[in-house]
């Protein structure tokens, strides 16, 4: 429950602080005095947006705090789970600085504003004219009717399985799409794939053919420089080998006459041995040397073909090819994966599936389960509330569809009166049966919620008289289990307050400014005849607003 609130330049206020009990607490003043200033000082500390617009004072900070007690509602995890320093008495406090910028606190410590509004929803519901209005709207109704079939826990159970069956499906596209593609280039990938295999490539084969290519096709010039060579060598009167044989001989002869003479006659020798050598490997190369045109033409194929790939694929060596065969396996063996990927996904897909609709009937059940009783209460309050003959017909239609909280569609349909048909609860009910409506409702999840703190802000708008004593005594009924604030105009809701607040102007220092004061018994009474009779009061609207108290 909010248990406090402080306010320093903001809006019409300068500086207040207000303390608040429990049970049913009622807030007058006349219109623009400030009770719309006292909701959007509370939206801030709930985490609504803020502005510049909102100081009073552009050159000093605004600075909103509330304490509320929340030993009672259970949210030790909410604070584990967003890392928040925990305490019975919660201090929020929302400052906004002169250059615009917001700064959130929860016991001391800073958050983000998001974090703030999520804490929010378990502290305060304030309700407006506008939620009155989103009554119709389907979303609202289910949350209305899955609060008293207490859905809570298996709509975060459905909500956690539908959260993995669209990351599957969205998955499951994702691969059919890559699937495609792949099968649309599997064709031709398949046949340069065939290529390449069939040219039976090996690494540093291009230059070992283009050499045998070369001495093949250069047989006869080959040949011919090998004789010449080798009649050069080995001429009997003129030869190289003769000649060199000789010049050996001769040297030898003087080598024992000094070391330098012995050094070149070792050196000669050298040669010799070296040139013989090279003659016999000539002679080697020669006889191997053979004219074979079909190992010619068998070469010749094997490099065009090694050329006539390397043009396809706009690469210079055999090397690359290989890289891009390696690359077309690849490709081959990921179009398996993805088959197997497909496969596995839609298994997951139909699981996923299963376990969404077995939740999905227990939601439907739940909720069918809970429309007879929340249409039962809630013609219980309006009989109260001056509509004896009101009528709801919930439908609740399972569909195919997945939709974020179940698989349900929903029709609130009502009626007013007798004889008159069942409709659409927007285009039905006027405005202040819309307003009877909403706080019959209210009243019902009272019964169910945990939440602390309810706000109406006039919700009694186009009631008066018995209607607005029967509004009065359920919201007094409702703070038997929260704490419920109303702000309203009628005098017949204000006095059944447990406590009353008035909010009023003042001119201080030639300036307006908004405040707010717990009023005792005797302005109490003072504040309801001025809104029975206006500020000319007479002695009956004192005794009127007396026995209002009583």
């Amino acid at each position: 429950m909010l248990t406090s609130l402080s306010i320093k330049n903001f809006a019409l206020i300068e500086k207040l602080s207000i303390e608040f009990e429990n049970g049913f607490t009622t807030i007058t003043g006349e219109t623009g005095a400030g009770k719309s200033i006292l909701l959007g000082a509370l939206g801030l500390v709930l985490g609504k947006r803020a502005d510049l617009t909102s100081l009073k004072n552009k050159e000093e900070k605004c600075v909103i705090e509330a304490q509320f007690s929340i030993s009672k509602y259970n949210l030790q995890s909410f604070f584990e789970s967003h890392d928040f320093d925990y305490d019975a008495f919660t201090i929020i406090r929302r400052e906004i600085l002169p250059s615009g910028k917001s700064r959130a606190f929860v016991n001391d410590s800073p958050v983000n504003v998001s974090d703030l509004q999520e804490l929010g929803v378990y502290l305060i519901d304030i309700h407006s004219q506008q939620q009155t209005q989103e009554l119709s709207d389907e979303k609202i109704q289910f949350e209305i009717i899955d609060a008293i079939a207490e859905n809570g826990d298996l709509l975060d159970e459905y909500s956690l399985l539908l959260k993995t069956y669209k990351s599957n499906k969205s998955e499951l596209q994702k691969q059919r799409e890559a699937y495609s593609n792949a099968q649309k280039e599997q064709d031709y990938n398949t046949f340069l794939l065939n290529e390449l295999v069939e040219a039976k490539l090996v690494s540093g084969s291009q230059e070992d053919l283009e050499e045998q290519f070369q001495q093949l096709n250069n047989v006869e010039f080959i040949k011919e420089n090998l004789e010449k060579s080798l009649s050069l060598a080995e001429g009997e009167q003129f030869g190289v080998s003769q000649s060199l044989k000789e010049i050996r001989t001769s040297l030898q002869k003087i080598s024992n006459l000094t070391t330098e003479y012995n050094a070149i006659s070792e050196r000669a020798n050298s040669v010799l041995i070296e040139f013989e050598d090279i003659v016999s490997e000539i002679n080697t190369l020669a006889e191997q040397l053979v004219n074979d045109p079909e190992q010619l033409e068998l070469l010749n194929q094997k490099l065009q073909l090694i050329y006539s790939l390397q043009k396809k694929h706009q690469v210079n060596t055999v090397e690359q090819l290989i890289s891009i065969q390696s690359g077309l396996e690849s490709k081959a063996f990921a179009v398996q994966d993805l088959e197997d990927a497909i496969a596995k996904l839609e298994t997951a897909l139909e699981n996923n599936e299963k376990d969404l609709d077995k939740v999905a009937l227990h939601l439907h059940q739940r909720r069918q389960k809970a429309i007879p009783v929340l249409a039962e209460k809630l013609v219980g309050y309006l009989v109260q509330l001056g509509m004896p003959n009101s009528q709801f017909d919930i439908q609740l239609s399972p569909k195919e569809n997945y939709f974020t909280n179940g698989k349900d569609e929903l029709q609130f349909l009502f009626s007013a009166n007798k004889g008159v048909g069942f409709g659409l609860l927007k285009k039905v009910a006027s405005g202040g049966e819309m307003s009877r409506i909403m706080l019959a409702v209210k009243a019902v999840l009272a019964q169910y919620s945990k939440l602390p703190t309810i706000i109406f802000d006039e919700i009694d708008t186009g009631v008066s008289g018995e209607i607005a004593n029967k509004m009065a005594f359920i919201m007094e009924e409702m703070s038997a289990n929260m704490q419920v604030f109303s702000i309203t105009h009628l005098p017949q809701i204000a006095a059944r307050g447990k406590q009353h607040y008035k909010v009023f102007k003042e001119t201080i220092d030639n300036q307006t400014q908004s405040q707010i004061i717990r009023l005792t018994h005797e302005q109490r009474v003072q504040e309801l005849a001025e809104m029975i009779a206006g500020k000319d009061l007479s002695e009956a609207a004192i005794n009127h607003a007396k026995t209002l108290l009583n």
